[in-house]
């Protein structure tokens, strides 16, 4: 087993201790954040129905024009971020429960968690 898969093995270790806790709500649906090397990307999931409300990342929002260099740094988190918070206050969601997905509460994760509260969500 190389360092590379090591880390994941650990970071699945980690989010699936967190994921016992927490539980997306019709009142209070799950924001869960993925990041890799290039891009990072974000949803709102409703677990109680299993649906999707919102997804951003910087993949989506390449596509619709913005000017993202790269989706490896905190300004794409930021962008996401603020774009989430968006289209989630859109379909009327106003509280989340934030899973940062084994992920450490630092860099770009923390740019864009706090973006969208900036954005109007509160968690």
């Amino acid at each position: 087993m190389n360092v590379t898969e090591l880390k994941v093995k650990r970071r699945v270790r980690r989010k699936m201790h967190v994921r016992k806790a927490i539980s997306g709500t019709a009142e209070r649906p799950r924001l869960s954040v993925f990041r890799s090397l290039a891009h990072i990307y974000v949803q709102v999931v409703d677990d109680s129905s299993g649906r999707t409300l919102a997804s951003s990342s910087t993949v989506q929002l390449r596509k619709r024009g913005n000017a993202i260099k790269s989706g490896g740094n905190k300004t794409a988190a930021v962008l996401v971020g603020t774009d989430i918070a968006e289209q989630a206050k859109s379909k009327g969601v106003g509280k989340v429960v934030f899973d940062r997905n084994g992920y450490r509460y630092h860099g770009r994760i923390k740019a864009l968690a706090d973006a969208a509260r900036k954005g109007g969500l509160s968690f």
